[in-house]
């Protein structure tokens, strides 16, 4: 399934099942945007799924 240019919010997705579906729905075309508490945390994991994926991530901690 193909989600292209569609926008995806995944919240606590820095870890575990979070990240799977952010990692998920970027491979699958999705510009996503990651939540979570830790800053530090959200930019490796946005840095690490954008290498793994070729996808468009971002994301807000607070």
């Amino acid at each position: 399934m193909r989600v292209d240019d569609k926008v995806a919010i995944v919240t606590g997705g820095s870890r575990g099942i979070g990240r799977a579906i952010a990692g998920t729905l970027a491979a699958a075309g999705a510009k996503v945007m990651i939540t979570s508490r830790k800053a530090d945390t959200c930019e490796a994991t946005v840095a690490e799924l954008s290498e793994e994926t070729g996808g468009d991530l971002a994301y807000e901690a607070g």
